[in-house]
């Protein structure tokens, strides 16, 4: 069990400000641990089941973030933006202020599941490709999908960049201008390339799985969700083949 800490320190680790601004909001009357009004910025807490209200919302600590986020089109996942708004504006400003990341690539106009962190070590277990966790996409193209195309997808076909084919790992026809296909890459546009190697053209990409975690239907659009120790394990598992 981990040891009590102080609150400044807690509320710091948190991403709510700096250690005088996290003491402030302490002497101000703005923080309630547990449900109780708190006094003093240099009380140990333990932080096993902590919850905290920090000006008026409820805050879960938690040592390390993880968290699932529903991407809408048009964001990007940069903190530094160029064309488009930045997912990290509609996160909750204590996740910014503790340094979260994406983990992985998805376009800015690529809807869907994606992965936030500031573990490091998550981050790159959850894009290595040595531990051959599967991304589920839903593609939807303007042309037919023929089962030439998904042949080839599974069986590799190569990009322009690098001479190492591409593969699929699984694919699933949903309809006739839809696909649900399985990559364990994550290469610079690689669905989209893929797609258009094997003469056709994705209109729409929606990630929904990412290892055996699916994104739950209740999640919208710029919602976020905590990651807890069994969504992690799910992650961490190959899917076989599209759930879609």
């Amino acid at each position: 069990m981990a040891k009590p800490i102080s609150l400044e320190k807690i509320l710091f680790s948190q991403g709510f400000g700096t250690r005088r601004f996290c003491s402030d909001l302490v002497y101000a009357d703005l923080v309630k641990v547990n449900g109780v009004l708190a006094e003093d910025p240099e009380e140990r807490i333990p932080t096993e089941g902590l919850m905290l209200n920090v000006e008026g919302k409820d805050w879960e600590f938690h040592e390390k973030a993880y968290i699932a986020f529903n991407k809408p089109p048009n964001y990007e996942r940069s903190h530094k933006t160029t064309h488009h708004p930045s997912v990290y504006s509609l996160l909750p400003k204590p996740f910014v202020g503790r340094g979260l990341q994406c983990v992985g690539r998805l376009d800015f106009d690529i809807t869907g599941l994606i992965l936030i962190s500031d573990d490091g070590q998550f981050i790159h277990k959850m894009t290595t490709p040595k531990k051959n966790i599967g991304k589920v996409y839903e593609i939807t193209t303007p042309e037919p999908i023929t089962q030439k195309q998904i042949d080839r997808l599974l069986n590799g076909v190569v990009l322009d960049d690098d001479p190492k084919p591409c593969f699929a790992t699984a694919c699933k026809q949903l309809g006739e201008n839809t696909l649900a296909m399985i990559i364990v890459e994550d290469r610079y546009h690689q669905v989209k390339r893929m797609m258009a190697a094997v003469g056709n053209h994705v209109a729409k990409l929606h990630r929904t799985e990412i290892g055996q975690y699916l994104m739950p239907e209740d999640l919208d659009e710029g919602e976020w969700r905590w990651l807890y120790p069994e969504d992690l394990q799910k992650l961490s598992k190959s899917v076989d083949a599209p759930s879609a």
